[in-house]
């Protein structure tokens, strides 16, 4: 077994939420408070697939307190996503909103036929889309559009796509236009 997976998973009669909550027990006894309020210093909102291969942070350069991080299965921008980069402008200053989706995605292997699938399982038909897409760089520039159209945001100026490569770690730009 791998270290990652031995520090990962959790003794007999313990569960990963168990061991979660034991890692916080242990992070708040040396916790200090940053003195920070909710602003992100930087300005900018992030929004990104959950894939766990990405440390956004790490990636980024950002510290603690930097930005707003939204993300979401594929880092496609929803409805709720506008509604966080709302709260996110309006409330909360920020200025630039930057969206990263990746290689190897999830979502390039679904389509909206899950949701079928959904509904033959529980009986009830989910009210959000599925959001899959075949062309990455496709979906960065429709997620593009959706904020920079959005008539709730008032900051679209600087809005810039990227492709996160997880073999390499490096950001390829999308080019909005293309």
């Amino acid at each position: 077994m791998s270290t990652h997976a031995s520090r990962i998973a959790p003794p007999v009669g313990d569960t990963v939420i168990d061991r979660l909550v034991e890692s916080n027990r242990a992070y708040a006894a040396g916790f200090v408070d940053p003195g920070m309020g909710a602003r992100p210093v930087l300005r900018v909102a992030v929004v990104a697939c959950m894939d766990a291969r990405i440390d956004l942070h790490a990636a980024l350069g950002l510290q603690l307190g930097d930005c707003h991080t939204v993300r979401n299965a594929g880092g496609v921008v929803t409805d709720d996503t506008i509604r966080s980069l709302t709260i996110s402008q309006r409330a909360l200053g920020t200025r630039s909103v930057v969206l990263i989706h990746h290689t190897g995605c999830g979502l390039q292997t679904l389509t909206e036929e899950f949701r079928h699938e959904l509904e033959m399982e529980v009986g009830q038909r989910p009210a959000w889309a599925v959001e899959a897409f075949r062309d990455v760089d496709q979906d960065v520039r429709q997620s593009m559009r959706r904020v920079r159209t959005s008539p709730f945001l008032p900051h679209t100026d600087d809005v810039r796509g990227f492709v996160f490569d997880v073999t390499s770690g490096l950001l390829r730009e999308i080019d909005a236009g293309a």
